[in-house]
């Protein structure tokens, strides 16, 4: 089925005639570039919502989840591109994921952790990158240990000798690669689901159309595509909703 958009659709996503579409450069599986020339699944994603409704796209872009965030509920942008976390979406209305990632663990490598089970103890902290997903989760899931929030979670894990640092498989990954003195706990601590959304006070008409606009690019192949293009192994694209 083809998602289309009414004009009224059109009017109440793009209310100003452009679609304003934020983008978040601090996550590197799902966007890649610079502020101005982004590019990646989110990016084409974006680009193509755009198309269906027959207005232009600016890409707005930020570099942590919490900054994407803002500028939604700020007015600043119309469509963003976040996980589907309930800390969310009390403001954002979320499509079912069009992709889904990994949030693990690194530990030093004399660690006793070698399974998440071992995080959640009163002696550990765990470093997050402020505003995330994975900070969202853990700081509701955790009951002993301490979350450490910073820029990036393997960041401050590194500058405050933190007993684990939390962050996305892949840039994770290749941070310990870099490094002899750390590991990764190959078991993921969560499943990271990243949707499309836009603020609640749409209409029902403009969160449907979203939705069944996500699940075409998904059948199609379109999001798998844009991953491939991108480079990026460390996304799988969503099972149908």
């Amino acid at each position: 089925m083809t998602a289309t958009p009414t004009p009224a659709i059109a009017q109440d996503l793009a209310p100003t005639g452009v679609l304003r579409a934020s983008i978040n450069l601090g996550n590197p599986v799902l966007a890649q570039g610079t502020p101005d020339s982004p590019s990646g699944v989110t990016v084409d994603i974006a680009r193509a919502v755009g198309d269906r409704l027959g207005v232009p796209v600016e890409l707005v872009c930020f570099d942590a989840a919490r900054r994407s965030f803002e500028a939604m509920t700020t007015g600043a942008a119309d469509l963003c591109f976040l996980a589907a976390d309930p800390a969310r979406a009390t403001e954002v209305a979320f499509t079912a994921p069009y992709a889904v990632i990994e949030g693990v663990y690194v530990v030093p490598v004399d660690s006793p952790v070698v399974s998440v089970a071992d995080v959640d103890r009163e002696d550990v902290r765990v470093g997050v990158k402020e505003g995330s997903a994975y900070d969202l989760f853990l700081s509701r899931t955790l009951a002993h240990a301490t979350v450490v929030r910073g820029d990036e979670g393997v960041d401050v894990f590194v500058t405050e000798g933190l007993e684990v640092g939390a962050g996305i498989r892949e840039p994770v990954t290749a941070f310990a690669a870099r490094r002899d003195d750390v590991r990764v706990v190959d078991e993921a601590f969560m499943q990271i689901g990243q949707a499309v959304g836009t603020t609640c006070t749409r209409t029902v008409e403009t969160v449907a159309f979203l939705h069944e606009l996500v699940e075409e690019l998904k059948a199609s192949g379109f999001v798998a595509d844009a991953l491939s293009r991108s480079g990026q192994s460390g996304a799988a694209v969503a099972p149908p909703a």
